[in-house]
């Protein structure tokens, strides 16, 4: 995505926050898991929305009835810019964060493609759009439809976009591009197109377009794309080839370093996990080799999938592979962690020295994350029930993921906190308290990480092990009684997140002061006869770390021999 940041639409039912953000680059990863992947049976999809100094909460839409000519007025998702208005859908449904009541959830990254596709006078930006279908969308198919037609009659403003688009029986990946500015170029205003994920396969997308060639003769239903996809490339003189030959990412947006190493090398990371023989593509993932074989667009996992290993990808940096950046593949590591090996790097991506040209590994997990989720779709159940947005306030890697149910008919108070934002701290608030754990972790991750760790996996594995029986009492409930049983549910997860975290705050502070360590046991730190703490750890340079420091520093801090 552009930015993560949910610009501000004028309807007194919306609640949420809102930051402004600047323009960023390669941000947000999408996973997908159809659900013959997935170990229940369940769709289940991806998001962490990233982005630089953003802030962050849940947004709510409850749902309501429209007159008949009512008009929505259109802010930009990402720079809260007013840019017309839409004929308002005479029934809007519950959405809460990215999943509505129909369990549709939607999903984005931005690839940007050529500038010059860019229509500055569409009213419709990649994030407005994801909102308005989620309202108006009962089936992932539904929402195609919906955002297709929309940016054909409004206009499209944004840059190219992957979308996420899936439901309980169906997953899907589409990419769309907007036709720019000149009418006489182009009647349509923008191309698209749209494909089924197989339900036994997994997929990815991480700002870098996916779809390459697919059948446009296609008779299942699986695919759907604009009629002007090839034309408009051909009018453009990008490509003259047949139309068999197409490819939508190396015609709109070719895969060039960047998109390859900073992009597609997260969804090979996740398709490593859970396929074997990935690592056939790790040239194309590591993006020198310009004639690598390119990265499918799905693959068949070895095994299925369950939530909790979807979360676990979603906290990835690559480890155990060549692209690792904690060292532990190198046996001395690299200076870049710092001294307790982060698994982190400072942005931008990119840096100059002498007038060469770096860049910093950008893995799934990062620490521009404002929010990750991990959504759960499911044919089988009623549908308030069906769909949980497994939600976190920060980057996964340092969150727990808790339930956020499809019905919510709030946003709990700590994803939705009066007067929190970008510049004013609470510590009522999710995003503000899990950052401030987050940011003392990452300088001493190696050191204070296990510590974290432990809190989150208890939490996730709770939370986990409580859904079956939290979804059998609503089952036993009417359904009006089963959105206020699962709101509350919601609400008092969240409020027991921020209080657990708060708790780890002050127990970080306490036990890692000024760069020591305070003995403890089963939670409690330990205190001489005397009353007082016990006598603290220093735990000094790690070993790779003190290697790099000696070879760096040569006899400079070398003790003599007496």
């Amino acid at each position: 995505m552009n930015t993560p940041m949910h610009r501000r639409i004028l309807t007194a039912s919306l609640v949420f926050i809102l930051q402004l953000a600047p323009h960023p680059t390669q941000a947000c990863t999408n996973f997908i898991v159809g659900k013959k992947a997935s170990a229940d049976g369940s769709v289940i999809c991806t998001y962490n929305a990233d982005d630089y100094g953003m802030f962050q909460g849940l947004c709510h839409f409850p749902a309501a009835r429209h007159a008949k000519g009512t008009m929505r007025k259109v802010y930009d998702w990402d720079t809260n810019k007013y840019h017309g208005e839409i004929a308002e859908a005479e029934e809007t449904y519950n959405v809460v964060g990215n999943i509505n009541e129909w369990q549709v959830t939607i999903g984005e990254t931005t690839f940007g493609g050529r500038e010059e596709m860019v229509d500055t006078t569409g009213i419709l930006d990649y994030g407005s759009l994801i909102y308005i279908a989620l309202q108006r969308a009962k089936t992932a198919r539904e929402a195609i439809r919906v955002m297709t037609t929309l940016v054909e009659q409004y206009g499209y403003n944004s840059e190219g976009e992957t979308f996420t688009i899936c439901d309980p029986d169906e997953a899907w990946i589409m990419e769309m591009m907007g036709c720019g500015c000149d009418r006489k170029l182009s009647k349509e205003r923008t191309v698209w197109v749209a494909m089924r994920v197989p339900d036994d396969m997994i997929c990815g997308h991480a700002n870098q377009s996916r779809i390459s060639r697919f059948d446009m003769k296609d008779k299942s239903g699986n695919v759907m794309f604009s009629q002007n996809v090839v034309k408009y490339a051909r009018t453009m003189k990008w490509y003259d080839g047949k139309n068999a030959d197409f490819s939508f990412c190396r015609t709109y947006a070719f895969p060039d370093f960047s998109g390859r190493r900073i992009c597609d090398a997260r969804v090979w990371s996740f398709f490593r996990r859970f396929a074997t023989g990935m690592d056939r593509y790790l040239p194309w993932a590591e993006g020198r080799q310009q004639d690598a074989e390119p990265l499918p667009l799905w693959v068949k996992p070895d095994r299925k999938l369950s939530v909790a290993d979807v979360e676990t990808a979603m906290r990835d940096h690559y480890e155990g592979t060549p692209l690792a950046i904690d060292g532990d593949l190198q046996q001395e590591g690299d200076i870049g962690g710092g001294i307790w090996q982060m698994p982190y790097r400072p942005t931008p991506l990119y840096f100059t020295v002498d007038g060469k040209k770096y860049f910093n590994e950008r893995p799934t997990s990062t620490q521009q994350t404002g929010f990750s989720y991990v959504s759960q779709m499911r044919s089988w159940l009623p549908r308030e029930i069906g769909g949980v947005l497994w939600f976190g306030n920060d980057d996964g890697n340092m969150v727990p993921y808790t339930p956020v149910y499809c019905c919510a008919t709030a946003s709990p108070r700590p994803y939705n906190t009066p007067g929190a934002d970008a510049l004013h701290f609470s510590m009522d608030n999710a995003f503000w308290v899990q950052n401030w754990v987050a940011n003392m972790v990452y300088p001493r991750y190696a050191l204070l990480f296990p510590d974290l760790q432990q809190v989150r996996d208890s939490l996730d594995s709770s939370y986990l092990s409580a859904q079956q029986q939290v979804e059998q009492q609503a089952l036993a409930l009417q359904p009006e009684q089963r959105v206020s049983f699962l709101t509350a549910y919601t609400a008092r997860k969240a409020d027991e997140i921020l209080d657990r975290w708060r708790q780890l705050a002050f127990h970080l502070i306490v036990k890692y002061n000024d760069m020591i360590v305070k003995p403890e046991s089963n939670g409690q730190f330990l205190q001489t006869p005397e009353g007082l703490g016990a006598k603290v750890g220093r735990p000094g340079y790690p070993e790779k770390y003190a290697r790099q420091l000696v070879r760096q520093t040569g006899t400079r801090y070398r003790v003599p021999e007496e």
